[in-house]
């Protein structure tokens, strides 16, 4: 049995390779985890393809292409660069914000199921959200800045409230759980004292859904992802080895709280503008980070995969929502929540049966 697997460890080590690049730097390299990025950047790319082609007026793969390259009709340039383009761009950066604030949630709470939904920053950015709506009767822009807001004062609050010499993932989820069941009975009061046209809108903005995004939506999230994907990534091998333990990290020279609280600020940042952006989609974050880990079979948070991952599901689930159901057209919050249920009720099963909860 050791033999065994001091041979499986000796060959999965052989299967990730070290780069160095010319400026000094020491890159790791899993061939199956940069495999399973590239297919899921393909399945991205057709999947916004066959979206952008999808609605009432109806463009083939083929036109959608020549027209995103300049070559299509003035027709096709207006449905797919002004209309079409900007709620596919939307729902690839929602989608991939939430898969790597997922990942990064999960992978310093150190359990599967910490992620923004039960964490309650996507309940936090919703209050934000309902306030503007209910209380002041505020534009779409205001209740997309209530949004940010909630989700970073939400994320401020478990953050305080979990501190303890440091934060600790047991401690980080139970708080979480708790701010997420309060931040909820909030939102369920602010309904209750909504007029009738208010609460209507307000139960449109939390179901999650990309109708009418714009390029005004684009641009405010694309600048947030350019920021902080880069410093994630950066920052990855910290986060890696934190998963081996506080004393660990210590003793190989990483700055376990100063990483922790960089990763939990990102992940708010980038969950609080997705929630803005989109409203609350929900299990995209809890899901991708998990089908990820699945795919590469690589330990550590799995970032870029996981990011890549929440952006293909969250356009997948659109596209699907609007030809799967005919004319009724569904939100896509709608989709990844039944998707996203079956899947955490699969997860829970699964772990129970493993005996690790």
């Amino acid at each position: 049995m050791k033999t065994h697997q001091t041979n499986r460890a000796s060959r999965a080590g052989r299967d990730v390779r070290a780069v160095r690049t010319p400026g000094g730097l020491s890159l790791r390299l899993d061939p199956r985890a940069l495999i399973v990025v590239v297919l899921l950047l393909v399945a991205a790319g057709t999947a916004s393809v066959l979206l952008i082609g999808t609605g009432d007026a109806a463009i083939p793969a083929g036109d959608v292409l020549r027209t995103l390259v300049g070559n299509g009709t003035p027709f096709q340039e207006l449905i797919v660069n002004e209309l079409r383009l900007p709620r596919v761009l939307v729902g690839l950066l929602v989608g991939a914000s939430l898969g790597l604030g997922g990942a990064l949630f999960q992978s310093v709470s150190r359990n599967p199921l910490g992620s923004p939904d039960v964490l309650g920053l996507s309940q936090g950015s919703t209050a934000g959200a309902l306030v503007v709506i209910v209380l002041m009767s505020g534009s779409a822009a205001s209740v997309t800045v209530g949004a940010l807001a909630g989700g970073l004062l939400t994320g401020l609050a478990i953050y305080l409230l979990a501190w303890k010499r440091g934060v600790h993932g047991y401690r980080l989820v139970l708080v979480g759980i708790g701010v997420n069941a309060v931040v909820t009975a909030v939102n369920g009061y602010l309904l209750t004292k909504a007029d009738l046209v208010d609460a209507a809108r307000a139960v449109v903005w939390m179901t999650g859904s990309l109708n009418g995004r714009d390029w005004s939506q684009v641009w405010p999230l694309l600048g947030l992802c350019a920021v902080l994907v880069p410093v994630v990534l950066v920052n990855a091998r910290g986060l890696r080895m934190t998963e081996m333990g506080d004393d660990v990290s210590y003793a190989l020279g990483v700055r376990v709280e100063r990483v922790r609280m960089l990763m939990l600020v990102a992940a708010v940042l980038l969950t609080a503008a997705a929630t803005a952006a989109a409203g609350p989609v929900s299990f995209v974050a809890l899901t991708a980070p998990q089908l990820a880990r699945r795919l590469t079979r690589s330990p550590g948070p799995n970032l870029v995969p996981a990011l890549c991952m929440g952006a293909a599901l969250l356009v997948t689930a659109d596209w699907a929502a609007q030809r799967v159901f005919g004319a009724d057209q569904l939100p896509v919050g709608v989709v990844t929540g039944v998707l996203g249920g079956g899947y955490l009720l699969w997860l829970l099963v699964t772990e129970r049966r493993a005996g690790r909860i």
